[in-house]
């Protein structure tokens, strides 16, 4: 019943599809049932007269539309199992009147619409471009995406598909499995395992998400970018006092001056009022939408010169590119990483704002001024960004290896604890370049004091505060993590709903 409701054809739609799916409404000649393009794509003479006995057939209650238990019992009932989760995407993304339900012309609409990403998914998949997808091609495809399985894993994959038995998928198998499925392909990993998009911790040294073909092409990516660049905006005002804390913490703290969290927050609201908490946030948020498009050009521009021709990079190559794109955009705003310091560190009155801020500093120090530190800054872009990877990609396909059944969803809990654990791991590792950046900065501030370099400052902290000196403010910028990024996912979801992105 199913499969025969489909194109049996591997031929391209033709521009007035929809035309001749539309005049064979009132066809039912019952010789045009064996015509070899019937399907949704190419709108056969008997296409809508199939789609209307399928649709009576999930149509249990016989009320004129689908809602999630007419979807259950009728699939049920041709063989095919679906979770109550999968169901309900399948009715909310053809459901355009939002009733509940699907009427039959939603019902063909999101057939349509379903196969031809189905089809865009297929092409990618099928590496040898033979209309075929193999076991070697399938661990080709997750391997870009940065997971490793088995071959005999891969097989397995294969004969959940594989109707004739001949370990290879044609495109009428693909496309027979994954009607009536909301899991469109193993590309949806990327879908649902963005990172860098949506979590934002202050520090925007991540590795770029890779986009998908659908999303380039649909112009989705800006609005991912614009609701992760929103999100970061609200997550970095509300951790803002932390963040100036642990500013505080890293410049001024010593062992002769240890200062704590609850003195940090007593000594600052003292000094300015409640008010001086946010000190330095507003720099700290207008930077977000000059660095993330700067990096997410670059970083689109250097993965054509890496030469790549899969649709996604592989975890080494987008360490690469992610490094290089993130060094430009730093490269391109550092200025305002000089500023935001300054403002974090400055006392009241001292700059009446950002712009007066600036103007003192050049008019004082010179430009040299506004690149203080660049050299531990570019440093720490590759320690953070290989081990934030590296920490989040082991987590994910652990979880894809073991969890992962008919879905790549990780469910939010997971996204959100896997997230943190990987932006702790890279914070940890690249902070004490982060402290000599900070300190850095900040020395040119102190009115005749000397110039310190990076290698002086470091035998510096170690000779007169060892090790541990290395870490200061560390308690408050690890105890922004969770919040942060708990706030930037929260957002992020509900910025994508207002902006029009697709629901996963």
């Amino acid at each position: 019943m199913v499969s025969s409701v489909l194109c049996r054809c591997l031929a391209s739609p033709p521009p007035d599809a929809a035309a001749a799916a539309a005049a064979s409404s009132s066809a039912s000649s019952p010789a045009s049932v064996g015509d070899p393009c019937g399907g949704a794509v190419c709108g056969g003479p008997d296409h809508r007269l199939r789609l209307w006995s399928l649709f009576q057939t999930l149509d249990v209650n016989r009320d004129g539309g689908l809602c999630v238990n007419d979807l259950a019992v009728g699939l049920r009932r041709l063989g095919l199992h679906r979770t109550e989760g999968e169901l309900r995407k399948i009715v909310q993304a053809g459901d355009k009147d939002l009733d509940g339900q699907l009427d039959f012309e939603e019902f063909v609409h999101y057939l349509q619409d379903h196969e031809k990403k189905l089809r865009l998914v297929f092409k990618s998949l099928d590496k040898k471009n033979d209309g075929r997808i193999d076991a070697q091609e399938i661990m080709q495809s997750l391997r870009d995406l940065g997971v490793k399985i088995s071959e005999q894993q891969a097989e397995k994959i294969l004969k959940s598909m594989d109707k004739n038995g001949t370990m290879t998928i044609d495109w009428n198998e693909w496309r027979d499995y994954h009607l009536l499925h909301p899991v469109e392909n193993i590309p949806e990993i990327i879908l649902y395992w963005k990172h860098s998009t949506i979590f934002d911790v202050g520090e925007n040294l991540t590795v770029p998400d890779e986009f998908t073909v659908e999303e380039r092409q649909t112009g989705m990516w800006w609005r991912h970018l614009v609701a992760g660049g929103g999100a970061g905006a609200v997550s970095r005002t509300c951790t803002a006092p932390l963040d100036r804390l642990k500013v505080l913490m890293q410049v001024h703290a010593s062992r002769s001056n240890n200062m704590c969290i609850i003195g940090g927050f007593t000594q600052m609201i003292r000094e300015g009022g409640a008010r001086s908490l946010w000190r330095g946030n507003g720099i700290n948020v207008l930077k977000i939408a000059p660095e993330s498009a700067i990096k997410f050009m670059a970083y689109e521009q250097i993965k054509r010169l890496v030469g790549s021709d899969q649709e996604t990079l592989r975890i080494h190559e987008r360490l690469v590119a992610g490094s290089l794109a993130g060094a430009i955009a730093q490269s391109s705003i550092y200025p305002m990483e000089v500023l935001k310091t300054r403002m974090a560190l400055r006392k009241t009155g001292q700059y009446s704002g950002m712009l007066d801020c600036a103007r003192k500093i050049l008019a004082k120090e010179g430009i040299a001024a506004f690149y203080k530190g660049y050299v531990p800054n570019m440093l720490g872009i590759i320690p953070y960004a290989g081990i934030d990877l590296a920490v989040y990609e082991t987590l994910k396909n652990a979880w894809l290896q073991r969890y992962a059944v008919n879905s790549a969803d990780p469910g939010v809990f997971v996204l959100l604890a896997c997230g943190t654990m990987s932006s702790t791991c890279g914070q940890l590792a690249s902070y004490p370049l982060a402290l000599v950046r900070t300190r850095m900065q900040a020395q040119a501030s102190i009115e005749g004091a000397p110039a310190v370099t990076m290698s002086s400052l470091f035998k510096q902290i170690l000779r007169t505060e060892g090790a541990f000196g290395l870490y200061r403010g560390l308690a408050p910028n690890f105890m922004k993590v969770i919040p942060a990024v708990s706030i930037s996912y929260v957002v992020y979801e509900n910025l994508k709903i207002t902006l029009g992105v697709q629901s996963r």
